[in-house]
C-alpha cells in the first residue's frame, strides 16, 4: 500500500473509512472514522480500534478470504442510536494491499422501514377487531339467534357500529394518505378562515347538543384570508371541534377563538390563530410530543368507544404542515385541553 497515497484518497470521503493492511494494523482512518472511534488509531491492530465481534469477523475474513464482506453495526453516535452498513472491500490486486472498511449510516432508512412495519400492525389490528365482532355475530344470527327478534335487533345494532368504524378508519387512512402526498405543494387558492369556522360550528353544533355541550366562536365576524385548501382547512376545525366534544365535554364547552395578529411570531408576519378550548379532564402533558402519531391515543379504550381512529390529530399536523402552519398543543389534568392552529395570512 502507498503510504502517501492511501490517505489523501480517503480524506475527501465524507462518510467513516478506514484502511487496514495486510499485517492487519490501521493504516489510514478519515476524519468521520476517527470521530466514530476516536483519534490515535492509526498504526494499532484493528482489533484493538474496531472492538465489536461483528465487525471483527467481518474484517478478518475480508483479509483472510480476500473478498468483500458486509456487516450491520449498531452504535451510539452523537447521543442517538445509529446502525450502519459496513462494507470491507479487498484493496489492491487480489486484495494484496489490506482492505477498505467503509461506514455508510443507515439510520434513517431503518427508522422508515420500522414505521412501515408498526403502520402495517396497526392498521391490521384496528380492522381485525370489528371484524372479529362481525363474524361472531353474523355466526350467532345464522344460527342460535335466527329466531330470536331481540338478539337480532341488538347484534345488528352492533354490527352497524362495527362497519361504521371500520369505515372512518378506512375514509381516515385514504385522507391520510392523500394529505401526505401533496404536504410538500402549498394550496395555491384563497380560503377564508371565519367563514370555514363558522360551517365547522354549524355542522357540528347536532352532535355537541347530543353530548350536552355549548359550542361558543368568538372573532369569527369578519373575513380572515389564507392561502389555503378550503376542504382540508374545513377537516382541521372539524376534527378539532369534535375532539372537543367527546374528550372535552365534560367541561360543558368547547370555545373558538379566532386572533388575527399583524406579527404572529411563528412566521414573524401577519397571522391568524384558532384556539380549540375545551374545559374537559385534560391529560398528563407528557403525551403532548406523540399524539400526532398515527394510532396514538391517550386512551385506547375510551378513543374506540368515542368512534374515534386516531388519525384525527396525524390528518390536522400534515395539513398544517401543508398550509406552512404551526400546531400546538396545551393540557392540563383536570382543568381541559388546548388545541392552536397558526396559519399566515394571505
Amino acid at each position: 500500500m502507498n503510504p502517501d497515497l492511501a490517505p489523501s484518497t480517503i480524506t475527501g470521503i465524507p462518510l467513516p473509512v478506514m484502511l487496514v493492511d495486510r499485517a492487519e494494523r490501521v493504516h489510514a482512518m478519515n476524519a468521520p472514522a476517527e470521530a466514530m472511534f476516536g483519534p490515535g488509531g492509526t498504526g494499532r491492530h484493528y482489533i484493538t480500534v474496531l472492538r465489536q465481534p461483528a465487525l471483527l469477523d467481518c474484517v478478518e475474513e475480508s483479509l483472510r478470504l480476500r473478498q468483500t464482506r458486509k456487516v450491520r453495526f449498531l452504535t451510539t453516535d452523537m447521543a442517538r442510536e445509529a446502525t450502519y452498513e459496513v462494507i470491507a472491500s479487498p484493496l489492491g490486486p487480489e486484495g494484496e494491499a489490506g482492505v477498505v472498511v467503509a461506514f455508510t449510516d443507515i439510520t434513517e432508512r431503518e427508522q422508515m422501514g420500522q414505521i412501515r412495519r408498526d403502520f402495517v400492525a396497526n392498521v391490521s389490528h384496528e380492522l381485525k377487531t370489528p371484524l372479529t365482532a362481525l363474524l361472531g355475530f353474523i355466526e350467532t344470527l345464522k344460527g342460535p339467534a335466527r329466531d330470536d327478534a331481540t338478539a337480532r335487533e341488538r347484534f345488528l345494532d352492533i354490527m352497524e357500529r362495527e362497519a361504521a368504524r371500520m369505515n372512518r378508519l378506512v375514509s381516515d387512512l385514504l385522507s391520510l394518505s392523500r394529505v401526505e402526498a401533496e404536504e410538500r405543494m402549498r394550496p395555491d387558492t384563497r380560503a377564508d378562515v371565519a367563514a370555514l369556522l363558522r360551517s365547522a360550528v354549524l355542522t357540528l353544533r347536532p352532535l355537541a347538543a347530543e353530548s350536552g355541550v355549548e359550542i361558543t366562536l368568538e372573532g369569527a365576524d369578519r373575513a380572515v384570508p389564507v392561502l389555503g385548501d378550503a376542504d382540508q382547512l374545513t377537516q382541521v376545525f372539524q376534527n378539532l371541534i369534535e375532539n372537543g366534544i367527546k374528550y372535552g365535554g365534560s367541561g360543558g364547552t368547547v370555545r373558538l377563538v379566532l386572533t388575527l395578529s399583524e406579527r404572529e411570531l411563528a412566521f414573524r408576519g401577519p397571522g391568524v390563530r384558532i384556539d380549540v378550548i375545551d374545559r374537559g379532564e385534560g391529560f398528563d402533558p407528557v403525551h403532548i410530543p406523540r399524539l400526532t402519531e398515527r394510532f396514538y391515543r391517550v386512551d385506547s379504550h375510551r378513543s374506540r368507544e368515542m368512534g374515534g381512529t386516531g388519525l384525527g390529530l396525524a390528518i390536522v399536523k400534515h395539513i398544517v404542515n401543508r398550509h406552512r402552519g404551526r400546531f400546538r398543543i396545551d393540557s392540563t389534568p383536570g382543568e381541559g385541553s388546548t388545541f392552536s392552529v397558526m396559519l399566515p395570512v394571505a
